[in-house]
Order: C-alpha cells, then structure tokens, then sequence
C-alpha cells in the first residue's frame, strides 16, 4: 500500500488527533493514574510510569482518528464538528487510516516491555477504542462502550504493577465507566439536536428529558464505587476529601447545565478534568501521609 502520510501535513495531522484539545488526553489520564497509584502504593517506576502515560496519548490520538473517519460523512452536518480535518480535506482518507494504525503499532510496541498480563489485556483495549464510533449506529448507549475503553487502562495498570487485577480494582474500572458515560452525556447534550438530523444515536437522545436525572445518578453511583474503594483499602483523609470535592463539583456540574445550552453543557463536560485530578491528587497525598 502507497504511504500517504506527508510531513508537510503535520498542521492536519494533529487536528486530526485533537492535540489542540488535550481535554481527551486528561479525562483518560487521571483514571490510568488513579489504577497506578493504587497499585503501587504511589507512582511505579519511571518505566512503567511513562509507557502508560505515552500510552495515554497515543491512544487517545487513535480513537479521536477512528471517530472521526467514522463519521466522515455526517460531521459536515453538525455545527461543531463541520471543520474537522476529514471534512474540509486537509487530511484523506488514506492518510488518516494509516495515521491510525501508526499510532495503534507504537501503542502496542510500548506494551510490549511490559508483562505478559498487560500485553494480554491490550487486545480488548484495541477493540474497544476501534468499535467505539461505530456503536454510534446501533446502539443508543455508545457511551458505555466509550467508558470501556477510556477505563481499560485501569485493568491494564494492575496488571502491569502487581501480575493481576484485585477485585477491588474491577470496582475503580466500574466507577470510572459511570463516570464516563455521564460525562460523555453532558458531551453528548451538546449534538443532540443535529444528531437526530443525521441519524446518530446517543445517551442524551436515549435519556431525554430525564438526562440530567440519569447523569446525576451515574454521578452518584461514581462516587459510591470510589468510596468502597477507599473503604477496602484503608485509605486516609486525603481520599474522602477528594471524594467530597468531587461531589461539589458534581453538583455544580449539574447547576451549570440546568438549562441545557450547548454552551453551558460543554462547560460542564469540561469541568470533568478536575474531578479527575482532585481524585488524583487525593490518592496521591494519601501515600505521603
């Protein structure tokens, strides 16, 4: 097959992955940091370290390529996604495909210097990142399988850290998937409208009127998993102050969108990073003390 990529469209190829928005990256970091953390009783070696968080990147550069070359043909007709590089072409088709599996190798040539248990598990996690944008088709809960695949770094980290995956770290993979899903509900307010005009389904079509009802549930259900977490593991003042600024920003995240503007809807989706990092910094701080 005939290379396409060309390093005079560097500009092309990294709106294409969304290095301009890094917002995707953060939201798949912190949990990857929560499961390491965890596992390791603070952050692992420099090794281990950085493989996941260049992981995280390149990972999340692959599925904004595979999002958006699975709706190549119907982003032109949606308000935010109409200037997306596969729809005014300044990347092809071909070029994007191959960006893709460029990305997905190294991904996997990271992999490759962990354990045998990690390598295992990187299998389901190519399937779920390349399965995710085309679920937008079938189902109407696209978003769980998004929430799978974001989360799939946390089994991932166990495995790395400690050979296995503790029952209790499933429960911080589960935490992590209502997180998502109500976040990418938030996210996925803003389009609802015009994706009812091109025929993609998604959570806030699905939920309606009751969708900010059913995030503040999966909210909810989020910070009680974290909370088992944290009672299984002995955790400290660190963690429970965490968890309960997160429960703020929750409730302000729910505030914000009382309206459901695009506007304040996006915001609120982008207020998701902090939830993220308080936990982070939590976990962390309670190593130390």
């Amino acid at each position: 097959m005939e290379i396409r990529l060309s390093l005079n469209n560097l500009q092309g190829y990294a709106r294409l992955m969304r290095l301009d928005k890094p917002v995707g990256i953060y939201l798949l970091l912190w949990p990857t940091l929560w499961a390491l953390i965890l596992a390791a009783g603070g952050l692992p070696g420099a090794h281990i370290t950085a493989v996941f968080v260049a992981g995280v990147v390149l990972m999340r550069s692959a599925g904004c390529i595979i999002n958006d070359y699975a709706d190549r043909k119907v982003d032109g007709a949606v308000e935010r996604t109409r200037n997306r590089p596969l729809v005014t072409g300044q990347v092809t088709e071909a070029e994007a495909l191959q960006l893709f599996a460029l990305l997905v190798l190294l991904a996997f040539m990271l992999v490759l210097t962990l354990n045998w248990q990690t390598i295992a598990l990187s299998v389901p996690a190519l399937l779920l990142a390349a399965s995710y944008p085309f679920m937008k088709r079938y189902t109407y809960l696209p978003q769980v399988v998004l929430g799978a695949a974001f989360g799939w770094a946390i089994p991932m980290a166990f495995a790395a850290v400690l050979g296995y995956v503790p029952m209790w770290g499933w429960l911080v993979f589960f935490a992590n998937l209502a997180w998502t899903v109500a976040y990418d509900s938030l996210y996925a307010m803003v389009d609802r409208d015009d994706d009812l005009k091109v025929g993609i389904k998604s959570s806030a079509i699905l939920f309606g009127r009751q969708d900010l009802l059913i995030i503040g549930l999966l909210q909810l259900t989020t910070l009680v998993l974290l909370l088992a977490v944290a009672r299984i593991i002995g955790a400290g003042w660190p963690v429970y102050l965490a968890l309960g600024i997160c429960a703020g920003l929750f409730v302000h995240q729910q505030f914000r969108a009382r309206n459901r503007s695009r506007n304040q809807c996006f915001q609120a989706f982008l207020e998701n990073h902090y939830i993220g990092l308080v936990m982070t910094l939590g976990l962390l701080l309670d190593t130390l003390v």
